[in-house]
């Protein structure tokens, strides 16, 4: 199993900078490209802050928080039970995203974001973003799951 955690972890990462590779490469700075009209369009943009552009240049700061990430999710992944699978790809979706958005930001000094919701005034996003939403979606599910077995057991 351990292979397969790897095999995902390497494909999660690899899309998400095939990705961020076409929009720089094709998708003018600030440009738009529809994918679904009306609904989410690819658009170039250069992040140098987190989410929403907060804390914006503050790279060191970044430096230090990818690292201490890597750090606990790599120690949580370690230590985690080795069938607590829901678990365990909840942390692989959270470092995929980490270490995506980290690689721009120790290669280019910004991160590529390129998704824009059409429908809603919404902040542009990238790939890792959203593994890093699932990642969080998937612990939530799996903290319900284990407390609601721990309520069950008493």
């Amino acid at each position: 199993m351990p292979f397969v955690y790897l095999l995902v972890l390497i494909g999660l990462i690899f899309g998400d900078q095939a990705l961020k590779f076409y929009v720089f490469n094709n998708v003018p700075s600030l440009g738009d490209q529809q994918l679904i009209p009306g609904l989410i369009s690819l658009t170039n943009v250069r992040n140098t802050g987190a989410a929403w552009s907060m804390l914006e240049g503050k790279m060191y700061f970044f430096y230090i928080i990818t690292a201490i990430a890597v750090i606990v999710l790599i120690y949580l992944f370690v230590k985690a039970d080795k069938t607590d699978y829901l678990y365990r790809f909840s942390l692989l979706f959270l470092f995929a995203g980490t270490l995506g958005n980290a690689i721009d930001r120790f290669t280019r000094q910004f991160v590529i974001d390129m998704f824009n919701l059409d429908f809603i005034n919404f902040p542009i996003f990238n790939l890792a973003d959203t593994y890093i939403t699932v990642g969080v979606i998937l612990l939530i599910i799996y903290l319900f799951r284990s407390t609601a077995g721990e309520k069950n057991s008493k």
